[in-house]
This record gives C-alpha cells, structure tokens and sequence, in this order.
C-alpha cells in the first residue's frame, strides 16, 4: 500500500491563487462528502452543527481567497453589534447614524479593495499625472457578502426585522458557505426563520436539489466552459481579427455563456442548499424569453435586481416623486448597479444602458396607459422578446470587453465587415461549439412545465437512479473539461 504523500495533501488543502474552490471541482465533491456525514451525525445538535458549518464555511471562503477571511468576520461582527444595539434606541436620529456607520464600514471595506485603482486613476487622468496601479487583491464575493449584511442592518433600522441574539448564528448566516462568493443574495428574513427550524430534508427537497445541481453542473462545465475556451473568449480577446458574423456569433454565445455561467452556479448553490434543508429563492427564470427590459431584470439575478430596488432604488425615492424623478431613480440605481459588477467605464456603460432602457419602457407605458404588469402576447409579444434580447446582446458587448475600444472595435466589424458568406464555414469549423450553444437555447426556451416534469422524474427517482445520474455527469464533464479550472464569471464580481 502506498504511503500518503502528506506534502502534496497540504497543498491541496491550502489556497491557491491560481485553483480557487469551485463547486464543480474533485477537491469540493470529496470535502461535501465529508462534510455531509459530519452534518447528518449533527442534526439533532444545533450548536455543534452551526458551529461546523461556520467553520467549513470561512474553510470554503479562506480555499477561496486566502487569508481575507478575516474581512468576512470584521463585517459580521461590525454589523452584528451595530444591529443589535441600534433596536434598541429610539432616537431616529441616532439610529440613522448608526446605520449609516454599519453602510460605510462595508462600503469602505469594497471601495477600497474595488475601486481604489478606478478612482485614483481616474483622478490622475484629470490633473494630467501618471499614475501606477497598485497591487491590491480583490477578495472573491466580497460584493456579495457585504450587500447581504448591509440588507440586515437597514432591516433592523426599518424595524422590519428583529436582531438575532447570537453571534454566532450570525456568523452562520452571512457565512454560509453554498452563496457566499456569487450569491444569490439570501435575506436574512428568508434565512433566520429556517435557522431554528427541525432539520428536515424532504424527498422533494432532496430530489429537487440533485436536479438542480445536475443541472447547474451542466451549464458551467459543459456549455459556458466550452464554448468559452473554445470560441468566444478568442473573439472578444481580438474582434479586429474576425469578421463581422464571427463578432456577432460571438456575442449570441457570450450571452448563452454568461447565463449558463451564473445561472448554473446559482442552481449549484440553490441546490446544495436544499441538501443542508435550506430554500433559497430563483435567482434566473429564463430571462431571455422577456419582452421587456423591466421583465428581464425580473427574471436576471433576481436577488441583486430586488435588492437594488429595496435598498436603493426606493431609498432614492422610486416612484414616490414624479415621473421624471422616477425616470432619474432608475438610471441612478442601474449606474451604481454597473459600477457594483466593476470599476471600469464599460460596466459604467452597461449599467447606464439598461438605466436608460428602463426609464424608457417606464414612459412607454406611461405614454400608452398600460399597467405595468402588464403582458404582451402573440405577435407583439415576439417582437418585444427579439427586440429586448438583442438588447441586452448589445449590453453584453460592454460587459465583455477588456476595454471601451474593444466593445467599439466589435461593433465596427460588425456594421462594416460582415462578411455573412462566411457564416456556414463557421458552423463547420465550430461544430460542436455551435451545436452546444443551439442545445444552451433550446434548454433556455423549453416550456416551463418540461423542466418541472424532468424536476418531478428526478425526484421520483430511487437513490441509486439519482447516484447514477450525478455519475453520468460528473463523466460527461470530465470529458469535455479542459486542463485548467474556469472559475465562475461572477467570482470577479
């Protein structure tokens, strides 16, 4: 029997810049599997057991970032005793600065790992100075973590939520590990009850999370990962080098590849969740089949689209101040929304797009006297999801590109270069490429009631049925993976 190679175990347990932990990745299914058998033997002992996760939890979060865990723990115990001892004043006044002190020590914590580079780069453009970029690391979901604890302690001053008693299962809720680096944002109204809740896993649950982390699998590590690698990083890496028609192919795939990227992480964490008898809420319902703007940020990251609109577009005002007011509100909110995902110009840009795209639709059915529930159907209801979908592509241009040139460069190609004769050598020469991206739609655009049906199959399925489904998948992407681990899109977020 060959001995244990101790050296090359602790480099695998310990942070690599380079190999951050992902769902998707051996090291997590073996360190889940350990993990659930410590779990289940704890189920009748809450304190052991949210003890435990705690600290699997700032394990998951330190094989993530390194040592900036410590960041996670100063926002948890900052906002923790701020909360706690803002319910109970009752002087307005103090409480405002009180709140106000828990917003500014998380936004302090992400500006300054954020966008310290962004502002004083861009200060030094303006008077006309050099200036160097300095090494600081970007700690993974640290947007994440510090919107969720903020939404607690803005709860708390709203008298909309009562403080926990306990640091501890605090520390359990912001840290909990299945949406702690790219979400979804889980409100601690919707957690906090489930915390002190029997553990209870129920075979619909059990059966709806296999599905949904089958399925998120899927998405990231058969559609996004490969079609990333092997088409669309190499064209928005370089859209002079392409034609107009690749440019464009390449857009319609970053846009399957971002959706199967983020939705499939959230269908991992949502997933894994309901193992540990947690529900969480949809995060992504479909959101290319919207025929409006607003209802694709109904259905796109819905917890940072909700929270948005709760934390900011309503402090700001929202509807409460006229329609232009409102219309400003909205652009605001999608600007600061850009500037959440990165300090670059073209998330200023992407957000300021879609800003704008709301405050238009919002004067549109202003203008035409519609409800703003309402749905369009038939014919209209075609040209408004083609129209919003290609939208949101031009959007993802900005998103995407390195630079503001690069996303002009692109769009050159595309209205100057088009070069469509070229389209069918294309599909021959990336056939397995297109082939996924045709199946990453197909999937997207399914009936709802197909995927509740295939939801329904799994669950009814016997133990060994699901095992063997995980192990057909877990083969599938083993075959398909490529050398090195993708991260998620959205750990740079």
């Amino acid at each position: 029997m060959s001995s244990i190679d101790w050296g090359k175990l602790g480099e695998l347990l310990t942070y690599n810049p380079v190999s951050p932990i992902i769902f998707s990745s051996g090291l997590f299914l073996w360190l889940f599997a350990i993990f659930m058998v410590v779990y289940v033997a704890l189920q009748n002992k809450y304190t052991a057991r949210v003890i435990f996760v705690t600290l699997f939890s700032y394990y998951f979060y330190y094989k993530s970032s390194g040592n900036y865990f410590f960041l996670l723990a100063i926002v948890t115990c900052a906002d923790f005793y701020l909360a706690r001892y803002m319910s109970g004043v009752e002087c307005k006044k103090k409480r405002k600065w009180l709140v106000a002190l828990s917003v500014s020590i998380n936004l302090g914590l992400l500006c300054y790992f954020k966008y310290t580079n962004f502002f004083s780069g861009t200060i030094a453009a303006l008077m006309s100075r050099e200036f160097t970029s300095w090494e600081i690391f970007l700690p993974v979901g640290i947007s994440f973590f510090t919107f969720q604890s903020m939404s607690y302690t803005i709860d708390i001053y709203r008298r909309q939520l009562k403080p926990l008693g306990s640091l501890l299962d605090y520390a359990f809720y912001v840290s909990f590990f299945p949406q702690l680096v790219a979400g979804p944002i889980v409100r601690a109204r919707d957690f906090i009850p489930q915390m002190h809740q029997p553990l209870c896993v129920t075979q619909e649950m059990f059966g709806r999370g296999i599905f949904l982390i089958i399925g998120g699998v899927f998405k990231k590590c058969v559609i996004s990962d490969y079609i990333s690698i092997n088409f669309v990083d190499r064209i928005f890496d370089n859209p002079t080098l392409y034609s107009g028609v690749e440019n464009l192919l390449g857009v319609y795939g970053y846009a399957m590849q971002i959706y199967c990227d983020f939705s499939g992480y959230s269908d991992m964490a949502i997933g894994i969740a309901l193992l540990l008898g947690f529900k969480f809420n949809m995060n992504f319902n479909s959101p290319y089949k919207s025929a409006s703007i607003t209802e694709f940020w109904r259905r796109w990251h819905i917890s940072l689209s909700n929270w948005l609109r709760d934390y900011l577009y309503i402090s700001l005002g929202g509807n409460r101040h006229g329609k232009a007011r409102q219309y400003l509100n909205l652009i605001i909110t999608m600007f600061l929304g850009g500037l959440w995902h990165g300090a670059s110009a073209n998330f200023i840009v992407w957000g300021m797009l879609h800003g704008c795209g709301l405050a238009a639709h919002k004067a549109w059915m202003s203008f035409t006297g519609k409800a703003k529930d309402a749905q369009s159907h038939g014919w209209r209801r075609f040209w408004g999801v083609l129209i919003t979908f290609h939208f949101v592509c031009f959007c993802w241009i900005f998103f995407r590109t390195a630079d503001f040139g690069h996303g002009l460069d692109m769009l050159g190609q595309i209205f100057t270069d088009f070069r469509p004769a070229l389209f069918f050598q294309l599909i021959s020469g990336y056939k397995l490429v297109f082939f996924l991206i045709a199946v990453g739609y197909l999937l997207h655009w399914l009936p709802d009631n197909w995927e509740n049906k295939a939801c329904q199959q799994v669950i009814s399925m016997p133990f060994y049925g699901k095992a063997l489904l995980m192990v057909a998948v877990i083969y599938l992407v083993v075959q398909m993976k490529s050398a090195e681990v993708q991260p998620f899109i959205y750990f740079q977020f």
